[in-house]
């Protein structure tokens, strides 16, 4: 039956076009996922990845085939490759965003060693999307995702879509199979389908349907679909509790809808069976052929004229747009990562949606979008440009990947069929909605454009309004799907004038929009710096619209973003404020802006007590938290009576929160902390290690440009750089585990404060 199995191990790689005769010898040895190149976390030219280089895997079948097909999956590798076995040329794949496999089974040295080849071309080709323009973003070289190594039967299972239905009324569920023959006979099989709710470890096989028998020619696909009713599915006696768990418990199995507080995910199995026994269909479902499991949710999600419904509720969208990069490792970031970068963006700034621009990003990240409630806005690679009849056959064929791939993602609730930002092209687009509604009729369409009255179409129009206001809808169902970003760049060390109106930009548009009936919601540019070519970024080729810098780490703007947090999930209390004279022209805090999900809150200067203050309803009279805006707190310019500051939080009239600032803004002490305490032996598992040098308050100083260095001793090694020079008093690097357990120790030093360190363990 169906064996997958993880191939990132033991590889090896040479930043060259090497010939077959290349020795190993002249070769690394590494694991994937795999950058190309580490390069520092700024200041260098996206020239510096584009080369052809080479992989290398010797392997022999790690279980044997016995008759089975074995095939290399790809979920991604940038961004051309032609890949070999034992010398055999398999295939090209052209774009690095979309998975490809190919069929080893007819080169293979069963019983003896193999060479499988990859020569990556990391060139920023113009006949392969994103390119043929310039583009606001990198495409950094290497197989940068997960490989697989997978076995299957000649009769086997070639997807699998999961399709609720009126999920809100009479629920029922159809599930198309798709079934692939490879033999040169035609194929007589059953098919047994099993439903389980992923989050109940009480019940495991729930539901069990049996379908059959069907008939798959030779050589060709077959696609059948099985119908689960209503009736069927909301019975609750055919629902069988796990033997541990008594049968009163079977309550709990009542369809549980899938939501943003509730993400309740479904998994369902197919199985395929070959030689039924027809005399005996109940006793005997005959040889196991295929096996499958996907998960899925149930729930309804539409864009109206009026605004996005989930589950028939109105919800207003407010989120921020995802680059899938990260400092010095490109977009080679593992599954702990990926999964890291859906919590910040869920449980740190407070988000609802994603935007994954510009292009489909890593299934890790997806699947980590529906464990925890964060919906998706998923859309093609490109920028900008459309090319020719052949660049748009690769865009036609991305559609189709991403898709195919994901369209089982309850997160997912919009796909993107459009090339960002790019001019109308009727035929075209005509082509991406008729083929995006041809493989999953179950969601919506949107194609980001920015300048109204564009040519509408798919069915929401997604818009990236850079008026620093939200125009009024020429279409519905309509959603902003950018702002802000270019329009007011921003890095964590400006000033602070600059940081807090950067904030509050977010702040006034994400209120207004909230207050706009026929406005679905905003996406704002964007969550994380990210690197670009220098056509954009800065000096030093970062792009500084994110709410956050490039490490993960906020800005005020991604205070805002947090304090929109319910508060019975955690409480904010962030002031925009370095609390020093010299930081704002003229001097002074006035007025300060303090970004909350508190009632009320208490200022103190010293043992002086300066209000009670309540948020600013009358600028932000839509947010579900409107910032503070506080004014008359005295610095005077030359004073000597300058004490430190309190703040204290109240929700229902008690204390919830406090805030410290302390006067003197001194560097106090080094802090050093890791993510996870715990990663695996893989070679490939990484956390971020942050250090931050602060005040005696925990409070970061932007303007320590101290020089940090770093020893490790264990197991692992250091991504990024050592020593590191801060810049805006905080930053990153990444831990990454070897192949061996134990005990990993970091210790960082810098002149005039304490050390730090942080001990974590590799199993």
């Amino acid at each position: 039956m169906r064996s997958v199995l993880n191939f990132n191990q033991d590889w090896l790689y040479l930043p060259e076009d090497a010939a077959a005769k290349r020795p190993d010898s002249d070769f690394e040895a590494i694991t994937l996922p795999h950058t190309n190149i580490v390069l520092p976390y700024h200041n260098f030219d996206n020239a510096e990845y584009q080369f052809i280089s080479t992989y290398r895997k010797h392997f022999r079948l790690p279980e044997p085939r016995t008759d089975r097909r074995v095939y290399v999956d790809f979920d991604g590798a940038m961004i051309a490759c032609t890949v070999s076995l034992n010398g055999h040329v398999l295939g090209d794949h052209e774009g690095g965003f979309t998975p490809f496999s190919f069929d080893l089974t007819d080169y293979l040295n069963e019983d003896g060693d193999n060479l499988l080849t990859v020569r990556l071309d990391s060139t920023e080709r113009p006949d392969i999307p994103p390119y043929g323009g310039v583009v606001d973003y990198l495409t950094f070289g290497g197989i940068y995702r997960d490989v697989h190594l997978r076995y299957v039967e000649p009769v086997h299972i070639a997807d699998v879509f999961v399709r609720p239905k009126t999920v809100l009324t009479t629920p029922g569920l159809e599930i198309d199979v798709t079934l692939r023959n490879q033999a040169d006979t035609p194929q007589l099989i059953d098919i047994w389908a099993a439903l389980e709710h992923c989050q109940s470890a009480r019940y495991q096989a729930k539901l069990d349907v049996d379908y059959g028998p069907v008939t798959i020619p030779a050589s060709e696909e077959t696609r059948i679909t099985i119908i689960i009713d209503s009736g069927t599915l909301l019975n609750l006696d055919s629902w069988s509790p796990n033997i541990n768990h008594d049968v009163s418990e079977l309550a709990d199995a009542s369809l549980r809808l899938w939501s943003l507080d509730t993400p309740n995910l479904y998994g369902v199995t197919i199985e395929v069976f070959k030689d039924r026994q027809r005399n005996d269909p109940a006793s005997n479902l005959g040889k196991h052929s295929d096996s499958v499991y996907t998960r899925f949710g149930f729930r309804e999600a539409q864009f109206r004229d009026d605004g996005f419904y989930l589950n028939g509720e109105k919800i207003k969208l407010i989120g921020l747009n995802h680059h899938q990069t990260y400092p010095s490792i490109g977009a080679a970031a593992p599954k702990r990562l990926q999964e890291k970068d859906a919590d910040i963006i869920k449980y740190e700034l407070g988000c609802n949606i994603v935007r994954t621009s510009h292009y489909p990003q890593s299934p890790h990240f997806l699947r980590r979008c529906d464990e925890i409630g964060l919906l998706v806005f998923e859309e093609i690679p490109g920028w900008q440009f459309i090319g020719d009849e052949d660049w748009q056959g690769i865009s036609l064929r991305d559609v189709e990947a991403m898709i195919t791939r994901d369209r089982n993602h309850p997160s997912i609730v919009l796909w993107g069929v459009r090339i960002n930002e790019s001019l109308d092209n009727t035929a075209f687009y005509t082509r991406t909605n008729a083929l995006a509604h041809q493989l999953d009729p179950t969601r919506q369409t949107g194609g980001v454009r920015f300048w109204q009255h564009s040519e509408f179409l798919e069915d929401v129009y997604t818009f990236n309004d850079f008026s620093n206001d939200v125009q009024e809808p020429v279409q519905t169902p309509h959603m902003v799907t950018e702002f802000n970003g270019h329009m007011f760049p921003t890095k964590s060390f400006d000033q602070e004038e600059r940081m807090v109106e950067h904030a509050l930009r977010h702040a006034r548009i994400q209120d207004k929009q909230m207050g706009m009936e026929r406005v679905s919601g905003a996406i704002g540019w964007c969550a994380f710096d990210y690197n670009t070519h220098k056509e954009f970024g800065s000096g030093d080729r970062i792009c500084y619209h994110g709410v956050m810098d490039i490490f993960r780490l906020p800005k005020y703007a991604g205070y805002f973003y947090e304090s929109q947090i319910d508060p019975s999930h955690h409480v904010v209390l962030r002031a925009a404020t370095l609390y020093a004279r010299g930081e704002r022209s003229v001097g002074g805090i006035d007025p300060l802006v303090i970004f909350s999900n508190c009632d009320e809150i208490e200022v103190y200067q010293g043992t002086a007590f300066k209000g009670k203050f309540t948020p600013d309803r009358e600028q932000f009279p839509n947010l579900p938290h409107a910032p503070f805006v506080i004014t008359g707190i005295e610095m005077k310019w030359g004073s000597h009576d300058y004490v430190d500051m309190r703040l204290v939080g109240f929700i229902d009239g008690k204390q919830v929160a406090e805030q410290l600032f302390d006067h003197r803004s001194l560097p106090a002490r080094l802090e050093l902390r890791a993510d996870d305490d715990t990663l695996h032996a893989d070679g490939a598992d990484m956390t971020r290690l942050v250090f931050r040098i602060t005040d005696r308050y925990g409070n970061r100083l932007p303007f320590t440009d101290q020089v940090v260095s770093f020893e490790i001793d264990g197991p692992a090694q250091l991504i990024g750089a050592n020593p590191f020079a801060l810049i805006g008093g905080q930053a990153a690097l990444y831990i990454k585990a070897g192949h061996k357990p134990g005990t990993v120790t970091v210790r960082a030093v810098t002149p005039r404060l304490d050390p730090a360190s942080v001990t974590l363990t590799i199993q």
